[in-house]
Formats: structure tokens, sequence, C-alpha cells
């Protein structure tokens, strides 16, 4: 997590009230499309995420290998270059001395190869900081390349904010979801036909990337501009659930309340029909990179008790998030606060004694086959609880 401001996004200015998420961050050769303003004034961007369905190498070593044989390439190329230059620097040397290669005042005048287009494209690939470009674009200016995209059935559009008070980190998308997604993809056979609630949804990237395999997914969040623009992104990928016949749903569930919203007149409000059809066919809850404030940590865990206490049948839940480093003034060090009191809730259910529940806590081995472009770093962690009905 990254903080910076909006303004200037090729030049950050760092503040402690925003924060930017590294998948935003380090997009290179990305462009980040303005599309609108949201409710409340906050610039909405689209991005295009291509699925890598050849999975034999993660996209970072594709990127790596790209960059080494384009260098080698390239050393190979200037060798060659370099030999002509010398050859031609004899001649000149031999035919008209030094005073050919000096300009009016005496100086020697160097004559550099000009760079190529491949030059470039490997110091782009090679920098150890990628900003993104933002660009705002109507659709009537929507380029060939776009419009070819937008119809594709290997890439995810995700309308998006960046560089968002922390209030509203649901609206970036973050690493951890990915990681999800990728175990989704890698498992389809385990998820298929499947009825899913996520938690903390946000831009529903994980919840679609599931409804292409699952029959049915509940996908939740607060705040009804969140939810907006989770429905919004779910809408335009109703392409790549169709395929599967899935169906992604869009409502809110407040972690801070016990109760589900059915009241009629709020926007993303819960049936009594919805919530029954959770209860009797859900097996599966997810959720992806929440785990940031303790008080939020300690309400989701509660939220999972309680839904998981209700539901007729036994389920699995998967969490993903990414372990931050963040130095403290109280320790004098650099901890992971925020992780270690998830890792205490964790194993404080797990140790939970009740007589209807019984949960069991095991981590996932991140060996599985990488299906989008971003940096698997090692802080990533997914975790799957086993939520079973007591005999």
């Amino acid at each position: 997590m990254v903080d910076v401001t909006e303004k200037e996004m090729d030049n950050p200015t760092f503040k402690s009230d925003t924060v930017l998420s590294d998948v935003h961050l380090h997009c290179p050769n990305k462009r980040h499309l303005m599309v609108r303003l949201n409710a409340v004034g906050q610039p909405v961007f689209l991005s295009y995420f291509k699925l890598l369905w050849n999975t034999e190498d993660s996209a970072s070593e594709k990127h790596v290998r790209e960059a080494t044989t384009e260098r080698d390439h390239q050393d190979r190329s200037g060798d060659e270059l370099c030999d002509e230059d010398r050859n031609n620097r004899k001649k000149e040397l031999s035919s008209e001395g030094v005073e050919a290669l000096l300009d009016d005042d005496g100086d020697l005048e160097v004559v550099r190869r000009p760079r190529s287009a491949s030059d470039l494209e490997v110091e782009d690939l090679l920098r150890d900081r990628v900003c993104p470009v933002i660009l705002m674009k109507g659709k009537e200016d929507a380029t060939e390349d776009e419009e070819q995209e937008c119809t594709c059935s290997d890439v995810v559009k995700i309308e998006h904010t960046m560089a968002t008070p922390l209030e509203d980190v649901g609206k970036q998308v973050w690493r951890a979801a990915f990681l999800l997604a990728d175990y989704i993809l890698f498992n389809r056979d385990t998820f298929r036909c499947c009825s899913v609630l996520e938690l903390g949804g946000g831009t529903g990237i994980t919840s679609i990337i599931m409804g292409t395999v699952a029959k049915k997914v509940y996908c939740t969040d607060v705040g009804e501009d969140l939810l907006a623009m989770c429905e919004q992104n779910v809408a335009l990928n109703k392409h790549l659930m169709e395929l599967g016949r899935g169906e992604v749903i869009v409502k809110e569930l407040d972690w801070l309340k016990d109760e589900f919203c059915t009241d009629p007149k709020a926007p993303y409000s819960w049936s009594e029909e919805e919530i029954a059809d959770l209860h009797d066919h859900c097996t599966v809850i997810m959720a992806a990179d929440v785990f940031y404030d303790d008080d939020l940590t300690d309400a989701l865990f509660r939220t999972l008790y309680r839904i998981t206490h209700n539901l007729r049948n036994s389920c699995t839940v998967y969490l993903a998030l990414e372990k931050r480093l963040n130095f403290t003034l109280r320790h004098m060090d650099v901890t992971c606060e925020a992780y270690s009191h998830f890792r205490n809730t964790l194993n404080d259910l797990e140790n939970l004694q009740d007589r209807k529940m019984k949960y069991t806590v095991e981590p996932i081995k991140l060996d599985f086959c990488q299906f989008f472009s971003y940096e698997r770093i090692e802080q990533l962690e997914l975790w799957k609880i086993f939520a079973e009905q007591s005999t």
C-alpha cells in the first residue's frame, strides 16, 4: 500500500491521508482511462486486466525473459553496430585524418548511435518505478485496440478509483484479489455450480471471476457509491459470466450490524427470499484484502461466525491477504500489527469451543498458476477455513 496523492501521478507527492494500490502504481505500459466522476467527486478510471491462459510461466517471469532476450539482442546488434562504426572511423581517419572529425572550435565530434524503439521498450520493462499515465477519453474517441479489448473473452474490465482515503480503499484493486482469483481459476471444478458469498467485494473483480464458474455469487460490501461501481463492473463483464451461466448479485452487508439490510427502500437491500437462498445453498465464503483495521477484522470474524451458524450446509471460507510492514513509534521497529491481529483472531476462531460448529484452519500453498499480471510477492497469503456442522 503506497501513500500518494491523485495529483501529478507521473511525479507522486506522498501524503498520509491517501493510499494507492501497488496494482495501479506498478502497471508498466498501461493507460488508465478516466471515464467519469463518481457521486462523491472522485475520478473513476477504467482498466483492462488480461487473463494469462498460457500459465507455464508467471507474468513476472515472462517480463524478465522478454527483457533479457531483448537486451541480449540489443547487445549483439550493438556490438555489430560498434564494429561497423569502428571500421568506418578507421577509414575516415586513414583517408582524411583527425582533422575531419573536428568542429569549427577544434573539438572532437562524437557521433552516437541513435536509440531504437526496442531500447525504450526494454528501459520501460526494467525501470524500478512505473507510474500510471492518466488520460481522459470519451467513448467516441476509443481506439481500435480498446474496442477490440472490450469484446475479448480473456479481458476483465474494471472501473475503480486511485489514491483514495483509507475508508475508500475498497474502490481500488488489490493484489490479494488477484491471488484469490488465480486460485479460483486454477480450481474451477472445486467451485463449479456453487453458491458463494463474498465479504468486502470492493470493485467486484474476485466475484466476477468466481461468477465464471459458480452458479450464483452474492458480492457484498457497504456504501452506495462503492456498490454502484461494483454493479457497473458486473455489467461490464456480463459476457464472461454468461459463458458459465453464472450470476453475480451485488448486495449490502455491513459487518458492524447483526442483521441483513431488508429495507425495500434501501439500495442493494436483501429480500427474505435471497436471505433464505443464501442460508440454504451457500457452501463457499471468500474475502480478499480486508484485513487492515483491527476493529473491521473483529467485525468480519463476528459476521463469519454468525453466517456459518445459519447455513444449512458446511462451508469453506477462503481468506486472501497481504502482510504490510509498517514502522511504528510504539515498537520503534517494523511490524505487521494488522496481520498479527488477524492471525490471533484466526487462532481464536479455530480454538473456539462451540457445540454446533467446528472450525479448521489451514494455509494454502501459493504454488498454483498465475492468471493475472501482478507481482506475487512473498507477503501474500491465502487461508482456508472449514466450517463444519458438529455431529
